[in-house]
């Protein structure tokens, strides 16, 4: 009997990567992570000629990872998420628990210390922002959050009366309080306030409805639009959600703060490559040199192990884990040459 090409097509099974998109919001990754496994997987795929990914295996993914690597020439995170996007297609989508997967080897990442800046340098760098790149880039300093939970902020996670911040779905999914700087509180309460005339005038036009997490939205139909659930950081316009296609308020953009803060670095003049993370590098390293305790630092950053907090101790070893140089000792004595361009004095021999 001949099958009806109507129902035929009605049945038919999604596309591979629409497959991936599928499951990755199932797990509940973040949108940044769909978008780079799926980008990932479609550059695997037409690397190697448009193959499902079913007729491959290991020695096609690893001359993949070889390609960036020495073609590409991509930093190790960069191949390893690479990876982990192509070990999540065949474990996660197409369900191929194989041995090989777990035999194919991550780039070797470096060790590398983090970019810190001097307190007067944070100065000069918030000197050089205005408006709202102020705010956000002062909040980042002086709270340690992840850019992106800055600006995910909702109102109703901000407590002026303790003077707390809490963070909702941090990175791992956790929930973490932070302090509210109290130098901070005038400009934030001004900014909620803006937020909040910006929400007035959505929801005189029948609109207002923000994007809630997970099922919030079936769940109760009518929170999307409550004043606490807005961003305390709104976007200037409505565009519309990736995940679903309506047209919504977002929060500003991650991108817009990072080109602030490189174009206020570059005017300021600071050498080092600052970014919006250096600010939160800065806070953690600034706490441990005022004598703050690294498991209450860990707490305020929400690192799971302490040993990712651990890092930022390099600022107490201050060169050689705290030894004082025996250059240093003999230069109270004064007999190491003073001022630039005097010459050492030559070691006689007898």
């Amino acid at each position: 009997m001949a099958t009806n090409p109507s129902v035929a097509d009605s049945v038919k099974a999604p596309r591979l990567l629409d497959q991936v998109r599928g499951r990755i919001r199932f797990k509940h990754y973040s949108y940044r992570t769909e978008q780079a496994y799926v980008d990932w997987i479609r550059r695997f795929i037409l690397h190697h000629g448009k193959r499902h990914p079913r007729e491959m295996g290991a020695a096609e993914i690893e001359a993949f990872l070889t390609h960036l690597a020495v073609v590409g020439k991509v930093a190790s995170a960069t191949q390893n998420q690479a990876k982990s996007a192509l070990l999540f297609l065949y474990k996660e989508v197409l369900g191929l628990d194989l041995p090989w997967l777990d035999g194919i080897e991550s780039a070797k990442a470096p060790k590398r210390m983090p970019v810190v800046l001097g307190r007067e340098e944070v100065l000069r760098l918030l000197g050089g922002l205005s408006g709202l790149n102020w705010l956000i880039c002062s909040l980042l300093y002086g709270t340690g959050m992840r850019v992106m939970e800055c600006l995910r902020l909702r109102v109703k996670d901000v407590d002026f009366a303790r003077r707390e911040i809490l963070i909702r779905d941090g990175k791992g999914f956790k929930d973490r309080v932070t302090m509210l700087p109290l130098s901070l509180v005038p400009a934030l309460r001004v900014q909620i306030q803006q937020a909040q005339r910006v929400h007035g005038v959505d929801l005189a036009a029948g609109r207002g409805e923000v994007h809630l997490p997970y099922a919030l939205a079936r769940k109760y139909p009518t929170a999307g639009r409550e004043w606490g659930w807005q961003y305390v950081f709104p976007a200037e316009g409505l565009s519309l959600d990736p995940l679903d296609g309506v047209e919504r308020r977002h929060h500003v953009s991650d991108q817009a703060v990072q080109r602030a803060l490189k174009q206020a670095v570059r005017a300021v003049g600071l050498v080092k490559p600052a970014t919006p993370h250096t600010l939160r590098h800065s806070f953690a390293t600034h706490l441990l040199e005022s004598g703050y305790d690294i498991r209450t630092v860990q707490e305020l950053l929400g690192h799971s192990d302490v040993k990712t907090t651990m890092i930022y101790t390099h600022v107490l070893n201050r060169g050689g884990r705290g030894v004082v140089s025996p250059a240093d000792a003999l230069a109270p004595m004064n007999l190491l040459p003073q001022g630039p361009g005097v010459e050492a004095p030559r070691a006689r021999y007898g």
